[in-house]
This record gives C-alpha cells, sequence and structure tokens, in this order.
C-alpha cells in the first residue's frame, strides 16, 4: 500500500500500487476537504512519501551525527530523521511549524514540541546524545522511565524513546564518521 498528501489539507489517502501501471493517471477526493487531485503514478510519485528514509541510505553526510528511526504503528508508517550537532526538536508534523524532526504522525499524545535529543562532543571527540522532555502533556519515556521535568538523560545506540503511543529507536553515527 502507498499513499499520497492532499495538497490541500494534508490528509494521507492510502492506495494499492501494484493494481496501477506505471504512467497512470490517478483522480483522488480527499476524505476530509473534498479536494481533487491527481497524480501520475511513476517512480518518482511513488517514492515520495519514503524520500527521507532513502537520503539516510545514501551516506552522503547525512549520517554523520546518527538518525532516528520511527516505528510504524498505527498512526504512522516507519520513517527516518538524521540528527544534526546541537538540539534536535521532535514532535508531531504540524503544516507551518518549524521543528527539526517533525514526526508525520496522527497521534494525539504526540505533542508539536514533544522533546529534545541534543548531539555534542566531548573532550575525547566522541558524539554523546542527551535526551529531555519539553514540557510534554504525556511525558517522554526512555526504556519505559518516564523522564522528570529537569531530566537530562545521557541515551546510547539502540536506546528506546517513547512520545505517547510513537516510539523511535537512536541510531548512532558509525565511528569512521566521527573520527574528525
Amino acid at each position: 500500500m502507498k499513499r499520497v498528501r492532499c495538497p490541500k489539507c494534508d490528509n494521507y489517502i492510502q492506495f494499492d500500487e501494484t493494481k496501477y501501471e506505471e504512467g497512470q493517471s490517478l483522480v483522488f477526493v480527499c476524505d476530509n476537504c473534498k479536494k481533487q487531485f491527481s497524480i501520475r503514478i511513476g517512480k518518482t510519485k511513488l517514492n515520495a512519501a519514503n524520500r527521507r528514509e532513502e537520503k539516510v541510505d545514501e551516506k552522503e553526510g547525512i549520517q554523520d551525527f546518527g538518525n532516528i528511526t520511527v516505528i510504524e504503528n498505527i498512526f504512522a508508517y516507519k520513517q527516518v530523521f538524521p540528527l544534526h550537532e546541537g538540539d534536535n526538536l521532535i514532535g508531531r508534523r504540524n503544516k507551518g511549524d518549524k521543528i527539526d524532526i517533525p514526526i508525520e504522525s496522527n497521534d494525539p499524545s504526540l505533542d508539536r514540541r514533544h522533546c529534545y535529543i541534543n548531539v555534542s562532543r566531548n573532550k575525547q571527540g566522541k558524539l554523546t546524545y542527551t535526551l529531555r522532555d519539553n514540557n510534554s502533556v504525556t511525558g517522554t519515556f526512555l526504556m519505559n522511565s518516564l523522564l522528570g521535568p529537569k531530566d537530562r538523560i545521557r541515551i546510547e545506540d539502540g536506546a528506546v524513546v517513547s512520545l505517547g503511543a510513537t516510539t523511535f529507536i537512536l541510531h548512532e553515527a558509525l565511528a569512521e564518521d566521527t573520527d574528525r
């Protein structure tokens, strides 16, 4: 199954791409706003929803500071987001909001500005990752332990973090990428 986003309201519409041939045009009517729009089936259109995940796999500077993988659940599909040095604000995607990691989800327990992961280097030049909650309504959980309002927790590769009903896993940068 693939999905397309309504250009007017950002609502997702799912369809089975195996029933159509490349080059075929499809017309959709959004259930939410009733906007009618069309797409042409092709490799670039079918991969549009997964474009961010493909960029991480290219290894052209994107893996420098590691990434997080949002696990597929009932609210959203698997998503991969690269991290950058400094504070990475994580939250639910909302049109017009400026956040570093906009998770595309309908999860009502995921705040628009839920938590931060800070990426920095220690004295030896090794990357360190620090997690903190951003005063979210449902809280931020590290391995099923709730972070307090002033907690700054160091996390490592494979750390499982839950933001409401949404979960992600931290993947540190590869060792050879951090030896600058």
